[in-house]
């Protein structure tokens, strides 16, 4: 007759820290490491690209929360987040103003020169400048910044023309990806995950 042994479950080791510098390349953490200003163009990025628009010509966009909170997360930590979309509305706006986003620009039609407007303003330079594109008219703006980055789903002449690629699609946690990389390359990852652990 076989033996009847103990059930034994050993203990599960304590979490790993998090650590970008395991995760990515040296050059992108790199440029993660110098961006002071993260840009992202909205539909397609924020959003899933969708643009819903009823009978009487309203306009509404449905956004990631995983994304807003990676949003507010970088302007709690000193860094600035921009807004640059070529539509006009109420949408951004209403976004923005929920996110704490102070620089909100819409019916823009040249991304770049806003945003050297905006680099001039707030002191930092092109390489300071993290800038999340997904279609043509973005790579003007993609081929100039510092740090160049597309959501997976960006069309695919935009995909190969960026410094990186995020694992998610636009308005499905693209945008928190480069939140969370921006934020664990300049140190603040413990500070995060030490505000949100349990007790």
């Amino acid at each position: 007759m076989l033996g009847v042994f103990p059930l034994t479950i050993p203990h599960s080791p304590p979490p790993m820290p998090y650590s970008p510098h395991n995760d990515f390349p040296a050059d992108i953490r790199a440029r993660a490491e110098a961006v002071r200003l993260a840009a992202f163009d909205v539909d397609g990025t924020l959003t899933d690209g969708r643009i819903v628009l009823d009978a009487a010509g309203n306009e509404s966009k449905s956004f990631h929360v995983a994304d807003g909170l990676g949003l507010k997360l970088l302007g709690e930590f000193g860094i600035g987040v921009a807004f640059v979309t070529a539509r006009s509305g109420s949408v951004v706006p209403a976004r923005a103003r929920e996110l704490g986003v102070r620089h909100v620009f819409t019916g823009v039609p040249d991304k770049l020169a806003c945003l050297d407007e905006l680099a001039a303003k707030v002191g930092i330079s092109r390489a300071q400048i993290a800038f999340m594109g997904d279609d043509l008219p973005d790579l003007r703006v993609l081929a100039a910044v510092g740090f160049a980055i597309a959501p997976a789903d960006a069309h695919p002449w935009v995909r190969e023309r960026v410094h990186w690629r995020t694992r998610l699609p636009g308005g499905h946690g693209a945008a928190r990806e480069l939140c969370d990389l921006v934020l664990g390359a300049q140190g603040h990852a413990d500070a995060v995950l030490k505000r949100y652990a349990a007790p």
